[in-house]
Order: C-alpha cells, then sequence, then structure tokens
C-alpha cells in the first residue's frame, strides 16, 4: 500500500545505510508474493491505502503471511506503518461503508470511520515523543484510531490532530514497530527514526549495538525547523530549551537513542546550535 508517497521511507532508509557502507536489498512485497518477503526482512515497511485497496490487502495477508508478520514484529524486527498501515496492524478497521476489516491485533488499537459527512484529519502535524523528541509531518486520513488499554503512543501532538482529534495522541510503538499518521514521507523530515530503524535492524539480525557514524542532516533539520515555525511550535518547545540553557543540566538519550536537538555528541548543551535554533524560532534570523 503507497498512496501518499510514503515509499520515499524506502528510500530515506536506502540511502542512510548506503551512505555508511551498509548494504541494502529492497524487496517490494505485492498481492501474491511469497511469504519468504516477509521472513527475510530486516525491516518492515508498509504505507497506506483506501478502503478498497485495504480489502485486498487483508485478503492476501491472511494465514502464513499474517502469522509470519506478527512473529516477526513480536521478536523485534524493526518496522514503519503509515497510515492505512498501521491501521491494518491494529485489532479492526470499520469504514465509512462497508464491512468491517479484520486487523493483525498487533497493535491493540481501533479505527473507525465517523462517516463520510464528517471532516478528514488533514494538514501539517507536529508531535512529541514521551522523551521529549520533536517530529513533523503531514496528516490526511478520515478514520479515527483509539488506543486500547495495552497501546503505548508513539507522541503526542503538538499541533495537529493525531490518532483521533480529541486525546492528543499520535501513534502507537510497539517493541521496535512504529505505527503512525505521519506521511511526508516521516522519514525525510526525521532522519533520527530512520536511524534508530537502522541500528534497530543490525541489532537484530547481528547482535550489533553500535553507535552508527553520524551524517550531515543540517538539510533535514532545517527543513524540520522551518516546518515547527510556521506551526508556532516555539511556545512548547522553547520552554525545554530555555531550561537547559539556564540550569545546564546533561542532555538525555530516549530509548531509540535520540537526545534533543540542541544537544552535542557527549550528551552536553551545544550552545552555538541552542542560540542559532533559539534565533531562528524567535524570529531573529532565518538561518541555522
Amino acid at each position: 500500500m503507497n498512496i501518499y508517497g510514503d515509499r520515499g521511507n524506502v528510500i530515506v532508509l536506502q540511502k542512510r545505510a548506503e551512505w555508511r557502507g551498509i548494504p541494502v536489498t529492497v524487496t517490494y512485497h505485492s498481492i501474491g508474493s511469497s511469504v519468504s518477503d516477509i521472513t527475510n526482512a530486516d525491516i518492515l515497511l508498509m504505507g497506506g491505502a483506501q478502503d478498497r485497496q485495504q480489502h485486498l490487502v487483508a485478503k492476501d495477508i491472511e494465514g502464513k503471511k499474517a502469522e509470519a508478520l506478527k512473529k516477526a514484529i513480536h521478536q523485534g524486527v524493526p518496522g514503519l506503518f503509515v497510515c492505512g498501515g498501521y491501521q491494518f496492524l491494529g485489532n479492526y478497521y470499520k469504514p465509512a461503508d462497508g464491512p468491517i476489516i479484520p486487523g493483525l491485533g498487533i497493535f491493540d488499537v481501533y479505527t473507525e470511520h465517523p462517516g463520510k459527512t464528517q471532516k478528514r484529519l488533514i494538514g501539517n502535524i507536529a508531535v512529541e515523543s514521551p522523551e521529549g523528541n520533536t517530529y513533523v509531518g503531514f496528516e490526511n486520513h478520515g478514520g479515527r484510531t483509539y488506543l486500547e488499554k495495552t497501546a503505548q503512543p508513539f507522541a503526542r501532538v503538538l499541533s495537529g490532530s493525531g490518532n483521533n482529534g480529541t486525546d492528543r495522541t499520535e501513534g502507537v510503538l510497539f517493541n521496535h514497530t512504529i505505527g503512525t499518521y505521519l506521511h511526508g514521507p516521516i522519514l525525510s523530515k526525521n532522519p533520527e527514526l530512520a536511524d534508530w530503524l537502522i541500528a534497530k535492524s543490525l541489532e537484530v539480525k547481528y547482535g550489533l549495538r553500535e553507535t552508527l557514524s553520524p551524517l550531515d542532516n543540517d538539510i533535514e533539520y532545517t527543513a524540520r525547523d522551518t516546518m515547527l515555525k510556521r506551526l508556532g511550535i516555539w511556545t512548547d518547545i522553547g520552554r525545554k530549551w530555555e531550561k537547559a540553557s539556564r540550569d545546564g543540566s546533561p542532555c538525555r538519550r530516549d530509548e531509540r537513542g535520540h537526545q534533543p536537538m540542541f544537544c552535542d555528541d557527549a550528551g552536553q548543551i551545544d550552545k552555538e546550535v541552542f542560540r542559532n535554533r533559539e534565533a531562528f524560532f524567535m524570529g531573529k534570523g532565518s538561518e541555522l
């Protein structure tokens, strides 16, 4: 499933791996493809689709393919499932018309479309992870997703709608797999997530827990910061920056190995980066 440009996530992962000398083989799994495409995968990705395509995919994947996908995710194979792919891994999706589409039950969530008279949730979105990292993307979905008791949200909405437009949750995180409504594609403006997926794939496949060699992310960070400024997010994330600047506290990495954008590799506040980004968000400059 791929109707909103989510194939771009494949390109981002491929390039960021190859730039580090990590060989990549991309396999596109289609209706009728072998179950071995799933069992041999080191990273799993699925994009969005309309209701008709979701019905077709649900019919094709039932049985051995579904069991293989469940097993891979439970064993820690990292994955990124966007929009329709996210819904598909939930308990079920109830479309505006037609029968309920059963999900795989990997994510403890369910999705219901409120009806064709209700507005779709569309627009730029910014979210904050539980560890304080900020990500941006673009959402476009009619279904509303609700987390059950065992589900852990991927992030909290700072601007936009997220899972359902009411509870401020966005996506879900299960094991090493992310379900999200963030298109964009999400990995192009949030390279840390791409690197987390690559690092987890190496850890699961080879037992390697080494830090990936750094890449130049200036273009990606500028794109993200531009969107954050456009959405007026300074009020939310600026408080953290101000506090960090004031008390000089060490930066903490989250469980994905990420740290706030104003921290250096040694886990300390990079004062130059902080000042530049502070000026950017406060409208004192247009470049980082």
